[in-house]
Order: structure tokens, then sequence, then C-alpha cells
């Protein structure tokens, strides 16, 4: 009989390498670019007008999307296993889809090498690839500040919240939280699709409230580990973490101004930490290893629960 718990850690250590190794998958065989697809096939059967009907038809839309991800993810897990080691390569492959760490840094350092080379139009778009920003009109300092932001606030979205949701729900949980998340991302905002878009965005904040805080304390930790100042990060965080629109994403991003000791704004939406320090290319650097401890620190949380399941396994056996 295979033990779950030793799965679920190989799993997560085979998905953790071919993030690594590979990278990103190709988009036609990337589930996430399945679910978006598949968001955007039913979006073709939207109501047009009347705020209710398209409320509601967001309802069921999250219902669907949710479900199909959710169901098939399951049903292609439990057709492996009767395989030790085809569940664990199936999953891993699954899993992976679900995060990108290491694609994350290299967004970030396709922002930083044209600004060290002073080219604003490459890094402008660039940060397209990293946040939902238009940056037509940003200058250095803005694309900076951005990045960081985005390092912050990602590595939460990117990587903490699938990695909780796998511990908790396995393979399946890892994947419907990332349909969440892309249905939020794509509809999840004010205009067009506000009312198609609320569930996802309303349900998007409650699947990662935990998440977010988790991953704030994750890199005040490592900050700490890392030499810098706690106590800054800890009072930025909570000072600032409240003042963006989600509720959810300023946790971290404050954190990451607090140990940073830098200002981090989105013009006419909010300023988040104290600028003590000038943000050069150097700050992302910094970020950036931040969130990789960050990371590492999620892992070793991971293997530990799972860990303790396998003993627990046993003490019950």
């Amino acid at each position: 009989m295979h033990l779950a718990w030793d799965i679920a850690a190989l799993q997560l250590a085979l998905a953790m390498l071919l993030d690594v190794v590979i990278g990103e998958y190709p988009n036609f065989m990337h589930p996430v670019v399945w679910i978006g697809k598949t968001v955007k096939a039913v979006l073709l059967l939207a109501p047009s007008s009347r705020w209710w009907a398209q409320f509601l038809f967001g309802i069921v839309m999250v219902a669907i999307v949710g479900t199909m991800t959710g169901g098939a993810t399951f049903c292609i897990m439990y057709s492996a296993k009767n395989s030790y080691l085809g569940e664990i390569v199936i999953g891993a492959v699954l899993l992976k889809a679900s995060f990108a760490l290491c694609e994350l840094g290299r967004a970030a350092f396709r922002v930083v090498r044209p600004l060290q080379e002073h080219d604003l139009g490459r890094a402008r778009e660039a940060l397209r690839s990293l946040c939902s920003r238009d940056p037509a009109d940003f200058e250095a300092k803005q694309l900076l500040e951005a990045t960081v932001e985005s390092l912050a606030e990602n590595a939460s979205d990117s990587f903490v919240a699938p990695v909780f949701y796998f511990v908790l729900f396995g393979v399946p949980g890892a994947m419907v939280y990332r349909a969440i998340n892309t249905m939020d991302s794509m509809i999840g905002y004010r205009g067009k699709y506000e009312a198609l878009g609320k569930a996802a965005a309303r349900l998007d904040d409650v699947v990662n409230w935990i998440p977010a805080r988790l991953a704030a304390g994750l890199l005040l930790f490592v900050g700490w580990m890392c030499g810098y100042s706690l106590a800054d990060g800890w009072r930025i965080m909570r000072r600032d973490g409240a003042k963006t629109p989600s509720p959810n994403g300023g946790r971290p991003m404050a954190a990451m101004a607090g140990l940073l000791g830098v200002r981090l704004e989105k013009k006419d939406v909010y300023v988040l930490g104290d600028p003590v320090n000038e943000l050069t290319t150097d700050t992302v650097r910094s970020a950036w290893k931040l969130v990789v401890g960050m990371g590492m620190a999620m892992l070793t949380l991971a293997f530990a629960f799972c860990a303790l399941g396998y003993c627990s396994w046993f003490s019950h056996d």
C-alpha cells in the first residue's frame, strides 16, 4: 500500500525540480492555458446586459470551471493510483503547472536588464508579463516599484498559495486554486467584466486570505534571518498592509517595503513603506533573494507537514 504523505513529498520535490529546470510549460500543454480557454468559451454564453444576470452567471461559471478543474485533476490522479511512480510523476507534472516561482524571477530580471542598459522601452514591455498595469508612461523608478511589488504579491499567488492548498487537498486542491486565481486575473476587475467577475474576485480574496498572510510572515522571518530589520518590516506591514484595494496583496508588499526600507507606490491607489533607501536595480535583486528564501521556507513547512503526516500514519497503523 502506498503512503499518501511520502507520495505528496516526492510530488512536491519533483515539481520544484521541474520548475527550476524547465520553467513554464509550452502553451499547448499548460493546464492553466486550458483553464483560460475554458473560461473564454464559457464567457461566450454570458448575458450581454443586466447586472444581476451577469453576476449570477459569474457564480455559475466559477462553479463550473472550478468543478471541471478539480474533477479532471482528481480523475487523472485516480487513474494513476495503482502505480507508485506514475502517481508521483503525473502529480508532479500537474502540481508544477499550479505554481511558477522561478519564472517569477526571470520575469523580474527581464525588466532589470533593460533598465541597466537605460532602455526604458524594453523594460516597459517586459513589465507587462509581470503585472497587469499599463507601463507606457512609466519612468525607471516606477518600473522598479512595480517590479518589487509584483515579486512580493506574486510570490504569494504563484507559489505560497498553490503549495498551501496542495498540502491541504493534494494536487486537485492546488489546481482548483489556480483555476480560481486564473478566473480572477481574467475577469475579476472593474470594467467590462465587473459583474461577471464579482464572484471570482471575492472567492479569490477568500482563498488567498491565509496564504497572503503566511507569505508576509515568511518574508519577515527570512528577512530577519538575512539581517534585515524585523521591527521595520513588521511595523510597515501593520501600518500599510491594508492600504491596497485587495485585502491580501498589501500584506507581502508592505512587508517587503519595510524590510528593504523603500517606498512603493501605485499612483492614486496606495503608498507603502518609507523612502529610507533609494530604489535601484539592486533593490530588485534583494527582493528576489527574499522571495527565494520565502519559497524555501514554504517548502520546508510543506515537507515538515508531510513528515508529520507520515509519522502519524505509522503511529495509528
